[in-house]
């Protein structure tokens, strides 16, 4: 199997912009449906070790000295490092600057080159090759954001605290879609209108996708925080799969409930425009124009 990513000029970016730093490779999250275990595999099988294939994708789930590969066409790699890996980053004039690196360095959603060795039924990395930028992308991200793909928790202040840190980036455009009562459901205008925006954003250096679900007055505040969420998932899962945006370039989706509505409540009219998802095109202050 190889399958080469190209053009990854993306990055990914906080989940909801401002969640606190982890401190420590290990407490990258998995996802439930990678079935990686924490514990540490034995490597030193007595089994001669034969050439594996080499693998390149994304790095997708970290857990203790293994990590999981998805390849662009959703295929995925459990492969072990061990001390003998060698990784390597590359950059500089005509990319030919090599500089070794630490196990750390391999965050989640960070495009690798892998190649193999087969040995007891599973593969270990002999060498792992990486790019300057993608590397300085992904430790922008790591160090801003919450890797977390649990459901959000934290409560509508809590978030509404963290939405106020926008002002660290310029937000290019803003597109919302709307729902009907009590639904998640995506009319044929909102998709089209969703993939017209991944479209422009994607002609856009360094642009993000942030996504945020909203609902009306109805209801519970437990009911429209599961509904909230629920909608802004729904546009992620379209933008991704229909829209072809990449999952290292989408922010993690947040639900702010009947949050700062963009109308009032009191109308009916007021309601419909408060269901909705807004999907704002970011980009850093720091990086704009690059």
């Amino acid at each position: 199997m190889r399958v080469v990513y190209k053009g990854s000029k993306a990055l990914l970016l906080m989940s909801i912009l401002a969640a606190p730093a982890w401190g420590s490779v290990s407490a990258q999250q998995v996802m439930p449906e990678t079935g990686l275990t924490g514990a540490v595999t034995d490597t030193s099988s007595p089994e001669p070790a034969t050439k594996g294939p080499e693998i390149e994708g994304v790095i997708s789930a970290r857990s203790g000295d293994r990590m999981q590969i998805t390849a662009a066409d959703g295929t995925k790699s459990v492969i072990t490092i061990n001390d003998a890996t060698r990784i390597s980053v590359r950059g500089g004039f005509l990319s030919l600057n090599r500089t070794r690196l630490a196990a750390s360095s391999l965050l989640n959603g960070l495009p690798v080159s892998v190649k193999t060795m087969q040995t007891g039924g599973e593969l270990v990395a002999s060498q792992i090759d990486l790019k300057n930028k993608d590397l300085k992308t992904a430790t922008m991200i790591y160090n801003g954001t919450d890797q977390r793909f649990a459901e959000q928790s934290a409560a509508t202040e809590a978030l509404r605290g963290r939405m106020a840190d926008l002002d660290k980036y310029n937000i290019k455009s803003t597109t919302t879609v709307n729902f009907d009562t009590g639904k998640a459901v995506l009319s044929e205008q909102a998709k089209a209108e969703l993939c017209g925006t991944a479209a422009t954003a994607d002609a856009t250096n360094n642009a993000l996708l942030l996504v945020v679900g909203y609902t009306d007055s109805t209801g519970s505040e437990e009911l429209n925080q599961d509904l909230s969420e629920k909608r802004a998932s729904r546009v992620v899962n379209y933008l991704q799969q229909a829209c072809r945006w990449k999952p290292y370039r989408m922010l993690t989706p947040t639900g702010m409930a009947e949050a700062d509505p963009a109308a009032s409540n009191d109308t009916d009219e007021g309601k419909a425009q408060n269901r909705r998802v807004t999907v704002n095109v970011l980009v850093s202050k720091g990086l704009d124009g690059l």
